[in-house]
């Protein structure tokens, strides 16, 4: 067994849970002595200096700790972590190998499942999908998959000369355009450019990632991350053309000619808005646009091209991860006062509580139980605040949470210079205008079958644009579950053009 450079190599429990300084292997620590180990913690920057700074607030786990969190696994008969992820990651043997300080193996298993493993790592909701699954939360805390995803995954690039190579892919012949960027369309083009198909991407921005890089904060997930993904894509013989906006540079139409398939993860980028007065005042951004300008325009910049207002009170209308996203950045640039404004309460909160304790920590404030019903303004058209209503709860509605009802009588104003609306997206029809044929389902989503098939041959699409909202690792599998099925289809092709 080796260690990595700097380490003494794996530890193990002693029956109070301390660490001894005995490297074993994995498989001789019982499950007593597992049981007894307890949650390894993230080390975090100080939440008072990172405030002020987009760099990552997660600094990551050590070596050590890595190891000995990996061996907190129980390797249960039945892998309810694998179950409960949309990529189906091989969770047993990543943490087996890393637990036997096998880093180059736990690396070759991580990435053979996973596209983006130094994403998810960051920004995959684990508490609700493989941590949330895993037995030993009910005693101790799960295992930190998450973590020690991420932690595998930067060890790995670091060492790709020890993990990337493998058998030489003969070419298919086939050709696959993947229209956009994001996690579902860089997952889909990994997974067929493993199986030997020339695979080109067209992304419409300047630069690739789709939301990874235009949504999410380099605070929670720094650029160089995405951009190392991307590279590893490309070693694999991915093309991106960035610049190319299908439904204006191309069509659908055209692509289909070229290309033998298509996969369409455009995302959903056109903002829902709340609908009330004084929405078209000066100041209230969508936090599409508010995101996208500093995150990929670096709006936080002084000489930015393209600037946002920099408010010294911000008031967030939402509760997901982007609204979160949102009211956090608006504190990195200079915000005094933080606001994010939701109708339910903090139990019903969608964002990830990761993300939301540092949020608070960061010395955001959450208004809970408000629900907007204008915006306010002065003469000159500028914003100055938020009415709201107090709600309370009711039944449950669709969404399975209980629908927030308005005080009467219950008015308030929120003093604010800056609004940002999180509160959803549509699909922006700009694709999906340029190919009629293309069935849509009632809300302008593109409507597919289990396998991302389109009512259009050898189209087939996934994400944000078929779900509505979806998380990365949502998008991920639905751009796996493609690539799986559009290999199908171009093997039939081959099959009857033999």
């Amino acid at each position: 067994m080796t260690s990595a450079p700097g380490s003494d190599g794996p530890s193990s429990p002693d029956s109070n849970g301390s660490v001894s300084n005995k490297s074993v292997s994995n498989k001789s620590v019982s499950n007593k002595e597992r049981m007894a180990i307890p949650r390894q913690t993230m080390p975090t920057r100080d939440a008072d200096a990172r405030s002020h700074t987009f760099d990552e607030v997660n600094v990551g786990l050590g070596h050590d700790e890595a190891v000995l969190e990996a061996t907190r696994c129980l390797q249960c008969t039945r892998a309810w972590c694998v179950d409960a992820c949309p990529v189906h990651v091989d969770i047993r043997l990543f943490l087996d190998r890393l637990a036997d300080d096998d880093l180059a193996g736990a690396a070759r298993s991580l990435l053979s499942d996973n596209a983006l493993p130094c994403v998810t790592g960051r920004v995959c909701p684990q508490e609700i999908q493989c941590e949330g699954a895993c037995p030993r939360g009910k005693r101790g805390g799960p295992v930190a998959i998450g973590h020690l995803e991420r932690y595998v995954a930067d060890w790995a690039a670091q060492h790709a000369d020890q993990v990337e190579a493998g058998p030489r892919v003969t070419p298919s012949g086939r050709r696959v355009a993947i229209v956009g960027s994001g996690p579902g369309g860089l997952t889909a083009a990994g997974e067929l450019a493993r199986r030997g198909h020339a695979v080109t991407i067209f992304e419409a921005f300047h630069t690739a990632g789709g939301v990874l890089g235009y949504g999410i904060p380099p605070f929670r997930l720094p650029r160089d991350v995405t951009a190392r993904e991307v590279a590893r894509l490309e070693r694999l013989g991915v093309f991106v053309e960035t610049n190319a906006v299908v439904g204006r540079t191309y069509d659908l139409d055209e692509l289909r000619g070229e290309f033998d398939a298509v996969f369409v993860a455009v995302g959903a980028g056109l903002p829902v808005f709340l609908d009330i007065p004084g929405e078209n005042l000066k100041g209230v951004y969508s936090a599409n646009e508010y995101l996208t300008r500093v995150n990929l325009m670096g709006a936080f910049r002084p000489e930015a091209d393209t600037p946002v207002l920099r408010g010294h009170r911000v008031a967030v209308v939402g509760g997901g991860n982007v609204a979160v996203d949102a009211v956090r950045t608006a504190r990195r640039l200079g915000a005094d006062e933080a606001v994010v404004v939701y109708r339910r309460t903090r139990q019903e909160l969608p964002a990830r509580a990761e993300e939301v304790d540092h949020a608070q920590e960061e010395g955001v404030r959450f208004e809970f139980l408000a629900a907007p019903v204008e915006v306010l303004g002065d003469d000159a058209g500028w914003v100055t605040g938020l009415r709201c209503l107090r709600t309370e709860l009711g039944e449950p509605d669709d969404s399975g949470r209980r629908r927030p009802l308005p005080l009467a009588g219950s008015e308030f104003d929120l003093p604010c210079d800056v609004v940002v609306v999180s509160v959803g997206t549509r699909a922006n029809p700009l694709l999906t205008q340029s190919a009629p044929d293309l069935d849509l389902d009632d809300r302008g989503f593109i409507a597919v079958d289990d396998d991302g098939r389109t009512s259009l041959s050898g189209v087939f699409a996934g994400g944000d644009i078929v779900r509505g909202s979806a998380t990365v690792i949502l998008a991920m599998g639905d751009g796996k579950r493609a690539a799986a099925a559009i290999h199908a289809f171009l093997c039939e092709l081959d099959a009857t053009r033999g």
